[in-house]
């Protein structure tokens, strides 16, 4: 079992940065992740996936919603996952989630690739 623990929301003014923070920890099975993401979910929205990064490698992938204004990171050592988020945008008002998968089966854009979840952490950025 993994547990997921999201911290960093908060509110901020339309271009201002803010820095989401994912602890995952549990009886050693992190080293089994094979890739995390941080996804949002906006009132009466669906919630879609805004940046991926593999493990192993390292690969990153991103929304075009965010892509160039957010960055993904993790920190092997911390067993830590961050969003670096830069440029924010009244669009981007949200509750962000840090998710984690053990395997490989879907795509990395859909909910169901990811077997462990975060309880959330929201975002509000105000024009």
């Amino acid at each position: 079992q993994v547990l997921l623990v999201e911290s960093g929301g908060g509110s901020v003014q339309a271009g201002g940065s803010l820095r989401l923070s994912c602890v995952a920890s549990g009886s050693g099975y992190i080293f089994k992740l094979t890739r995390m993401a941080w996804f949002r979910q906006a009132p009466g929205k669906e919630r879609e996936a805004v940046a991926i990064i593999y493990t192993g490698g390292g690969s990153t992938y991103y929304a075009d919603s965010v892509k160039g204004r957010f960055t993904i990171s993790q920190d092997n050592a911390k067993n830590t996952l961050s969003l670096q988020m830069n440029s924010l945008k009244p669009e981007d008002t949200s509750m962000y989630y840090c998710a984690a998968a053990d395997e490989r089966r879907f795509s990395h854009w859909v909910e169901p690739a990811y077997s462990y979840w975060g309880q959330g952490t929201q975002v509000t950025v105000s024009s």
